[in-house]
């Protein structure tokens, strides 16, 4: 099925449900309502719960693959994106699989993902570079999402190391995130659109790391950012998208543990539409007019959000857990 390029889902989506805020799905059976806790065939069910009661709060839903895969559960993934299609047909779905390979190999993860799964945009490596993307690129409308500037504290080790000389050639020193960013704005970006793609490109940069958001904002000042770290890993969802939402390029907040596991009970959904409501509001709340277009920029995406308002997604009937799928 044909769908509109990821961008412009993803703003689409943001106007409708006047929303910045992305739920991570990452299920983990530990941790879910009691009834079904340590029973990886709930999976699906829990996640098209949370699905189901936060569906008209964001504007991206954000499956990792990693927890489905380890429990068997990739067929349990593919009904749950189809579901998503079914009842929140116009927001995008994000692949969280960070996949890094060339070639041949490169080329069966871009199926995997665009093909098998149907997702809208995928995470990936950049750091074997252009090529490596390339497989990618061939799914036109498709969102690429690139890790630059990670939430994890380890991400220092290699992101924030100096290198030799700009991208540019003058000889000034920069610091590996800053060449990703400035790679995918610059040259990866032209080469894209060369090859057809349409502005395929976004950056992962984490919120614990507010100063290196701002930086990476203005080095790809259009690029969305996609911005892990807010919730149980401590990042300012304020901060956040002070430092990197603008009229021109923005942000997508993700929001996985504080959302999902808000309660344990058969109120979990509810939780967890009651936490997704908050954050969604916070982030709302920090917007301030920024970037090129200035206060009439940010009045121009009121307006916007106003009209999509008018045929944003209803309110979900949330229902006890002993009425779900069958519980």
């Amino acid at each position: 099925m044909d769908r509109p390029p990821f961008r412009d889902q993803l703003l689409a989506a943001q106007a409708r449900n006047a929303s910045l805020l992305c739920v991570g799905l990452d299920p983990d059976p530990a941790q879910f309502p009691t009834v079904w806790r340590d029973d990886p065939a709930r999976i699906f069910d829990f996640c098209a719960a949370i699905v189901d009661a936060t569906a008209d709060l964001v504007c991206a839903f954000k499956p990792q693959i990693a927890y489905f895969s380890a429990q068997r559960a990739e067929d349990q993934l593919e009904r749950l994106i189809a579901h998503i299609r079914q009842v929140a047909p116009d927001v995008p779905v994000i692949l969280d699989a960070k996949r890094g390979d060339i070639g041949s190999t490169a080329e069966q993860y871009a199926r995997e993902a665009f093909e098998r799964y149907q997702a809208d945009a995928v995470t990936l490596s950049p750091f074997l570079g252009f090529d490596s993307l390339e497989p990618y690129l061939r799914y036109r409308d498709r969102g690429l999402i690139l890790l630059c500037r990670t939430s994890n504290p380890g991400g220092s080790d290699l992101q924030a190391q100096a290198l030799a000389a700009s991208s540019d050639g003058a000889g000034a020193t920069e610091l590996l995130y800053e060449r990703i960013a400035r790679l995918a704005a610059g040259e990866w970006s032209e080469r894209a659109h060369q090859a057809g793609a349409d502005r395929p490109f976004s950056l992962v940069v984490g919120a614990t790391f507010p100063r290196e958001l701002a930086r990476v904002r203005a080095l790809a000042p259009a690029l969305p950012l996609l911005v892990p770290g807010v919730g149980a890993q401590g990042g300012d969802a304020v901060a956040t998208v002070q430092a990197g939402h603008t009229t021109a390029g923005p942000v997508v907040v993700s929001s996985s543990r504080a959302v999902l596991y808000a309660a344990a009970g058969a109120d979990f959904a509810m939780a967890a539409r009651t936490a997704a409501q908050r954050t969604q509001a916070l982030l709302q709340k920090a917007q301030r007019p920024q970037g090129p277009q200035g206060a009439q920029g940010a009045q121009e995406t009121e307006k916007t959000q106003e009209a999509a308002g008018q045929a944003r997604t209803p309110t979900p009937a949330i229902v006890p857990l002993a009425q779900v799928r069958g519980a």
